[in-house]
């Protein structure tokens, strides 16, 4: 048991797992710096998810453990992330508009999360029967993407809390980033969207014989 605990791919794993309360905590510090932590930690995080995953496959160091906790990391930071972005655009949606969307909308962030816990009751309903379902092209696009998202959001909010404190809003390039990266925010969220929905539905038809084959007695 201990071997499992501390192989490496485990350990960063529990590390994700360990600072998802700062990565919730830090956006509602006023200021760029604090935004500008967050989105390095949570790139950090979103790199490591990667790393631990192709280290334990590939040093052949996967464990029950591991696939216990791998999927709690990621809804644990997905929480931590989508929490402050939906609250703080509410509250200083002056400040953090992105185009078209303005504030992020709650149902954007319900259908986010609320799919990541059917897939996980349906992946657990699938396992019941005997039924094992790998990771498919668009849900690991979706992944990307969403995440993706979620550090340009972030970024977003350093920028704009940068902007006029730091005089950029009479920079030419200052406003034509300002323009770009609110409009790839906007275009990200969408994709993520139509991933997040395509994709469920993928695995839904995909493994269809989930909802017809009893569970063993």
């Amino acid at each position: 048991m201990r071997s499992e605990v501390w192989n490496l791919p485990n350990t960063l794993t529990l590390a994700r797992i360990a600072i998802t309360p700062v990565v919730a905590f830090l956006p509602f510090i006023e200021g760029v710096w604090p935004k500008v932590l967050t989105f390095i930690i949570f790139v950090l995080a979103a790199v490591t998810d990667v790393w631990d995953g192709h280290l334990a496959r590939s040093r052949n160091m996967v464990t029950d453990l591991g696939k216990l906790l791998d999927p709690v990391a990621d809804k644990l930071l997905l929480l931590a992330t989508l929490g402050p972005i939906y609250w703080i655009s509410q509250q200083r949606h002056d400040l953090y508009d992105i185009p078209v969307w303005g504030s992020i909308p709650l149902w954007v962030c319900l259908l986010l999360i609320g799919r990541e816990f059917a897939m996980t009751l349906f992946r657990w309903m699938a396992r019941r029967r005997g039924i094992i379902i790998a990771a498919q092209g668009t849900g690991k696009l979706k992944t990307v993407i969403q995440n993706i998202f979620i550090g340009a959001t972030i970024a977003w909010f350093a920028f704009r809390n940068a902007f006029q404190p730091f005089g950029w809003d009479a920079s030419p390039f200052a406003r034509f980033w300002n323009q770009f990266h609110g409009g790839f925010v906007a275009v990200t969220l969408g994709i993520a969207l139509v991933l997040t929905i395509s994709s469920f539905v993928t695995y839904l038809y995909r493994y269809r014989d989930v909802f017809t084959t009893p569970p063993p007695r």
